[in-house]
């Protein structure tokens, strides 16, 4: 099994986009020209803010289902690296 990336996007709006891909220059591309219809092509520009690598496609797919429910605030602070926030925000929701 090969590996995979999970990203976010920022459109143009300002609202966040999270993905998955086994090629994140060419998916960012697709998504910057407005080559994958759907929400982003909406809101372009597109600008990457955040990506991680997985060794298993799995692993990063998982991630993105996960990222992709998460609140703006929990987001933003994945996006800055905040794991003392992303910490505080998840004993919030747990509350």
């Amino acid at each position: 099994m090969s590996g995979g990336w999970v990203y976010i996007l920022q459109c143009g709006d300002g609202s966040y986009y999270t993905g998955c891909t086994s090629n994140i220059e060419q998916r960012i591309a697709q998504h910057q020209t407005g080559m994958i219809e759907g929400y982003t092509r909406e809101r372009l520009p597109v600008v990457p803010v955040f990506h991680e690598y997985f060794e298993d496609i799995r692993d990063a797919i998982a991630a993105e289902r996960r990222i992709k429910k998460w609140s703006r605030a929990k987001k933003e602070a994945l996006i800055r690296g905040d794991g003392e926030s992303l910490k505080q925000l998840a004993k919030k929701r747990q509350r």
